[in-house]
């Protein structure tokens, strides 16, 4: 007997340890986000920029009889390529992720400016194609879809080399890719790029016949023009345009046009290129629009033609939290080529409206999501899944688990994001959480990449529940941040916190539930390096709920 007494006193202890090492989980009852900048009135039959807000970059559009849909880059973000419609061009709604499965890309192990980059929309015989590479993770494919808002395929992969492919279909049948390439030979200078063509065919997802170069470097080559990419083709009257982006994607991005009377050139570049840039207006300008380019062109029935690109708003130098914004301009006519802007013109932030009939689409200056139902497909994942579900919805909220993935490591971390879509927005959240040993944590994480973020939460720090303010700006520090500040909590209880973003800085703030009085955290906290010019310039800041376990 008293064998077996010890027998089952080791097995309690087992149990009670397995008890213990339980990973803890989070309770988040809602999430709430308030633009606090916006605008004013515009005049009637207006319209105002950026048509989607925030971190958009990359768009291109393609029309659908009375409808337009618009896909962006999401590099290693999940679900990725967002589909949005319209029928007015201005006002849109997400539809769908064309990259919503997770058998369909692996970003395993990717920094999250790797990924999806430059995805192409076109619909040809009543199927939609999206061409697109994935950077450090299979190269250049294509997916397809019967409607846009999916289901999408599988990757088609295709044996070519560069990025940013995109697909022209000719009237005679023949289909097209695009791209952006290495220069034949060695190239010249860092930057030297090419843009290329080959036929594909699009039944067996093969590409045939020779590559060719149609630009080796770009408008003037004397220059040393830097990184030709982006293309489109177009075919308007007996000419064929190719519209490409240049510059690199900070200050001195551009877009360019060229022609020619033959799909395989060869093409000649247009007289006043670039056709769109900011490049060289003040840099003290108020109400800045800068890095423009990467553009897509669409033509109305009215035979008006609009264009989309990426664009930013600095706040100071390049430095903005939003990243690269979809913008939407009239394209003129003048001479056979395409005008988005006059050299020397800035991007307005307000234009006369397409000759289109008002749609409804997405108000994104104020939500709430109290988590009931299916998750919003606002909200996005680091990396594709690839463990045991690590969230659940229910009727008190959203529970997150805290593993042991950290905001500053390359695994998927306990975190779900929503794009900052404003200068100048609030957040805030009711959370339930009772931490079990030191470095349980779980709260709000404002993010740009995994080498920057700021997370505010309740987490153990030396056996005692603490509010910290944690923050990561460079790969020298934790993967789970730096602690910057504690302020004891209570043992149990929820507390609500805030995170205030204005431009570069930041307000943080906590209370009790249920309590009017906010406490201050810490207040005019410079967040410059959450900006984009320190994430490579391609994404924006995404904010939401966020839980780390401490080490088991």
């Amino acid at each position: 007997m008293r064998k077996a007494g010890a027998v089952v006193a080791a097995v309690a202890t087992l149990l009670i340890g397995s008890v213990a090492q339980a990973e803890p989980v989070a309770r988040f009852a809602e999430v709430t986000y308030q633009a606090t900048d916006e605008p004013g009135p515009i005049a009637q039959g207006d319209f105002r920029n950026p048509i989607l807000p925030g971190f958009h970059p990359d768009p291109s559009i393609v029309r659908s009889g009375d409808d337009f849909y618009l896909v962006s880059s999401t590099f290693a973000w999940f679900p990725g390529m967002p589909v949005f419609h319209s029928r007015d061009l201005v006002n849109w709604r997400l539809v769908g992720h064309a990259l919503d499965r997770p058998g369909q890309l692996d970003f395993k192990d990717l920094g999250i400016t790797r990924g999806i980059f430059a995805p192409a929309i076109t619909v040809h015989d009543g199927r939609f194609y999206i061409f697109t590479t994935c950077v450090d993770c299979g190269g250049n494919f294509f997916v397809t879809a019967e409607r846009p808002e999916g289901p999408w395929s599988d990757p088609v992969w295709l044996d070519f080399e560069g990025i940013d492919p995109s697909l022209y279909v000719d009237p005679d049948g023949r289909a097209f890719v695009v791209n952006n390439g290495a220069p034949v030979g060695e190239p010249r200078y860092d930057g030297h790029r090419a843009l290329w063509i080959q036929q594909i065919d699009l039944a067996a997802g093969k590409m045939i016949g020779p590559r060719k170069v149609l630009v080796d470097g770009g408008v003037n080559p004397a220059d040393k023009p830097i990184w030709a990419e982006g293309p489109h083709i177009y075919k308007v009257g007996d000419w064929y345009y190719l519209m490409a982006a240049e510059g690199g994607t900070a200050e001195n991005h551009s877009e360019t046009i060229y022609r020619s009377r033959k799909v395989d050139g060869p093409y000649e570049p247009g007289p006043n290129n670039p056709i769109l840039t900011q490049r060289n207006l003040a840099p003290g300008r108020p109400d800045r629009v800068e890095a423009t380019g990467h553009a897509d062109l669409v033509r109305l029935d009215d035979g008006t033609w609009w264009g989309v690109f990426l664009a930013t708003r600095p706040f100071a130098g390049q430095s903005t939290l939003l990243g690269r914004e979809t913008w939407l301009l009239p394209v003129r006519w003048v001479d056979g080529w395409p005008v988005f802007l006059d050299p020397g013109e800035a991007v307005p932030f307000t234009s006369a409206r397409p000759n289109l009939p008002v749609f409804e689409g997405t108000d994104w200056t104020r939500w709430t999501d109290r988590f009931a139902g299916q998750l919003s497909p606002e909200w996005l994942r680091m990396r594709s899944p690839r463990s045991e579900p690590w969230f659940a919805l229910g009727s008190r909220g959203l529970e997150l688990t805290a593993r042991s993935d950290a905001a500053g490591s390359k695994g998927q971390p306990s975190f779900l994001g929503r794009r900052l879509r404003h200068p100048s927005a609030t957040y805030t959240t009711r959370l339930a959480f009772s931490p079990e040993q030191d470095g349980d944590f779980a709260g709000l994480l404002a993010l740009i990449d995994q080498e920057h973020f700021l997370a505010l939460g309740v987490e153990q720090v030396g056996g005692d529940r603490m509010l910290t303010l944690r923050k990561r700006s460079g790969a020298d520090q934790s993967d789970r941040g730096e602690l910057v500040s504690s302020i004891p909590l209570p043992e149990r209880g929820e507390v609500e916190l805030q995170l205030a973003i204005d431009k570069g800085q930041a307000d943080l703030a906590w209370r009790a539930a249920g309590t009017g009085l906010w406490h201050p955290v810490a207040q005019d906290v410079d967040v410059e390096y959450l900006s984009s010019i320190h994430a490579g310039l391609f994404t924006g800041v995404l904010v939401g709920p966020y839980a780390v376990s401490g080490t088991r």
